[in-house]
């Protein structure tokens, strides 16, 4: 971000109250912090009924709720000026009716809760793979269709919830947009890289593919930024509203050699072994068989949707969240690695 963006985002002195869902999750506690230091009304809300201190940031709001299967309490809504949906139910493996419970049916009832508590601004935290395929993708934007893939339940429960969120933008009420940050990742990531190194610990990571496929991944501070220009933006322009952005880097990297790079930080052997897309896809659709027909807890070690993301490219581009949000980088691919390694160390 340039100097002047860096001065007008500190400029924005707008206080609000504001509701996180997924308060204290990876992403969702990030923007709780951001929107706190901001001096906002912050609520959260979460399943955990005993949530762990360093997620309690001084002045926060915090409600245990299951959004997936409770009725909310209008009185969190009262006065809210916006609500960031951040909760979600991730994963490559599981029953498509708990995906649609958690991401599709809760979307929905929160919705309908914001709308008659009259909240003004609904900002839903999406994902790329909404627009998932079994083809590669270069830097695709907003004109990608929906996924029409069936194996992925997270991917198709978010598509559906994406699109009533967007069908109940109403730009002289509830105003309504998507954000789609693409594997986010950074201090205290839950997923993505701890998952990667400790499969590579134990011997059982292998290349998939040529291992020259291109993805870019987005550091939490850049998705944080993300949800907050969209709210800015959101309140000084009345007729933003009622579409989905890609967030991402824009340094897409070489997907194996970045991650033999990690490894080779942290003093782990350099990743040599390969299989091809084609077998990894088919073991990865008899897995998924398996764990279907013995209901298997857990993600599966490899299914169609994992096979496909780790072996194409797949990229996006940034430039409609640039437009219409004002949102760039704050900070680059260098400097992200270098405030997230002491961290991947420690693991």
């Amino acid at each position: 971000m340039d100097q002047a963006g860096r001065q007008k985002s500190k400029a924005w002195k707008i206080t609000m109250k504001i509701l996180v869902t997924g308060g204290l999750g990876f992403v969702g506690n990030a923007i709780v912090r951001s929107l706190l230091a901001q001096g906002h009304e912050v609520h959260a809300l979460g399943r955990t009924s005993d949530p762990p201190l360093n997620k309690l940031i001084h002045g926060l709001h915090y409600h245990c709720h299951d959004l997936s299967g409770h009725i909310l309490k209008k009185d969190w809504f009262e006065g809210t000026d916006t609500v960031f949906h951040v909760a979600a139910k991730a994963g490559v493996g599981g029953r498509y009716e708990e995906y649609k419970l958690a991401n599709l049916i809760a979307t929905e009832q929160l919705l309908l809760a914001c709308s008659q508590m009259e909240v003004s601004h609904f900002i839903y935290t999406s994902t790329p793979s909404v627009s998932f395929s079994t083809r590669p993708i270069r830097g695709g934007d907003e004109s990608l269709p929906y996924s029409k893939e069936v194996f992925s339940p997270y991917a198709s429960t978010k598509a559906l919830a994406e699109q009533s969120v967007l069908s109940a933008h109403n730009p002289k009420g509830m105003r309504t947009l998507a954000l789609r940050p693409h594997l986010v990742w950074g201090h205290g990531d839950p997923h993505l890289l701890p998952r990667v190194i400790s499969k590579h610990r134990a011997g059982k990571l292998k290349i998939v593919g040529d291992g020259k496929n291109r993805v870019d991944l987005t550091h939490l501070d850049n998705v944080v930024h993300a949800h907050l220009c969209a709210l800015r933006s959101m309140v000084s322009d009345r007729q933003l509203g009622g579409k989905a952005y890609f967030v991402g880097q824009g340094e897409p990297v070489l997907l194996w050699d970045w991650l033999n790079e990690i490894f080779s930080e942290l003093g782990l052997p350099r990743l040599e072994k390969s299989v091809s897309y084609g077998t990894a896809y088919r073991l990865g659709h008899l897995i998924e068989g398996i764990w279907a027909l013995f209901s298997l807890a857990g993600d599966p070690p490899m299914t169609r949707f994992v096979a496909t993301q780790l072996a194409h490219d797949h990229w996006f581009s940034s430039l409609a969240a640039e437009k219409d949000l004002g949102y760039r980088p704050l900070i680059g691919m260098e400097e992200a690695m270098r405030k997230t390694l002491p961290w991947l160390k420690t693991l």
